[in-house]
């Protein structure tokens, strides 16, 4: 699940798909003309949100490789609601074939089995689904190692002691669940540390600060966080300053946007664990490729993550886990 996007946003980024030709992507090469002029309609999970536009470079550099066209429509905000009207419409336009971000595991189940029934080869990114089956191939992090990769960072930050806590962004959806899954599962191997449980934010920061505030009255000796978007940080960081907490309380982020960079540079948080979206974009086409073309996709690939302070923004293992703007 991803944060909800910066609305402006939206624009730029249908008229960055024009432009998206650069990056490392694993190149399938053409195809013998087998998928040229054919389309890739590309559905993430929000609008204007670097984690997707960095995709979205991704998938339209690999498409350009294979002769293929890309067209991209997102939803204003991460909610099934209105992803479907999306899917109907991609239905109705009936290209090739679909990369998707579901907002819902199970909610977005229905329109995309009209979409596969409408002969769409349908590819999954980022996020899952309940059903398997529906999609050819699901390309996306390993969101549950990325958690547990939060636990080690948030462990070091806290010195393996103390009470801490998860703020998850949403319920039921895939990213926020194994992210806090896996840091559940990570932060049991620390003896010296009590986990107090996740909660729940609704993407909204103001929730996610008063979760702090509640979480410090109960716990004035809470140590750390887990953050697992942007929006997390962002509340959990106001209602830390609001009680004089900051610095005090560890955070660890997840993402490597403009604003988790940012987080990270004001000391909001002190670690990110960022993600490789443009990576997950090409591959998701090779495979989509793949099967458009009689061989067979691989099935679920998982990609990996990169852990980042303030002081590794300025070395390239830093430089390259931030996500793009443009492409």
């Amino acid at each position: 699940m991803r944060t909800i996007g910066v609305l402006g946003a939206a624009a730029a980024l249908a008229v960055g798909l024009a432009a998206c030709s650069s990056g490392g992507g694993s190149g399938s090469g053409t195809t013998g003309g087998s998928v040229k002029g054919k389309t890739i309609s590309f559905v993430p999970g929000v609008s204007g949100d670097s984690f997707y536009i960095t995709m979205q470079c991704g998938i339209q550099a690999e498409a350009a490789k294979n002769g293929m066209k890309v067209d991209m429509q997102a939803p204003q905000q991460f909610d099934a609601s209105l992803q479907t009207p999306i899917v109907n419409g991609v239905i109705a336009k009936k290209p090739a074939g679909m990369l998707i971000a579901p907002t819902d595991a199970k909610a977005m189940v229905p329109p995309l089995l009209r979409a596969k029934q409408a002969g769409i080869t349908i590819g999954l990114v980022d996020t899952t689904l309940a059903q398997s089956g529906l999609a050819v191939t699901g390309v996306s992090t390993d969101n549950k190692a990325g958690g547990a990769a939060a636990a080690d960072a948030l462990a070091k930050l806290i010195g393996q002691k103390g009470k801490v806590l998860v703020i998850a962004f949403k319920a039921g959806a895939s990213t926020s669940d194994d992210r806090q899954h896996g840091f559940e599962q990570e932060i049991k191997k620390y003896s010296g540390i009590q986990y107090l449980g996740a909660q729940i934010n609704d993407n909204s920061p103001a929730k996610a600060a008063s979760i702090i505030s509640a979480t410090l009255a109960a716990h004035p000796d809470l140590t750390g966080v887990f953050a697992t978007n942007q929006f997390a940080a962002e509340g959990a960081a106001t209602g830390l300053r609001n009680a004089g907490k900051q610095n005090k309380v560890k955070v660890v982020g997840f993402d490597a946007g403009p604003v988790q960079v940012q987080q990270l540079q004001r000391g909001d948080v002190q670690a990110l664990v960022a993600q490789q979206p443009y990576q997950i974009g090409t591959q998701a086409v090779d495979q989509l490729v793949a099967s458009l073309t009689g061989k067979k996709p691989t099935a679920e690939i998982g990609t990996t993550t990169t852990t980042i302070t303030k002081d590794d923004l300025s070395t390239d293992t830093g430089r390259q886990a931030v996500y793009k703007t443009t492409c």
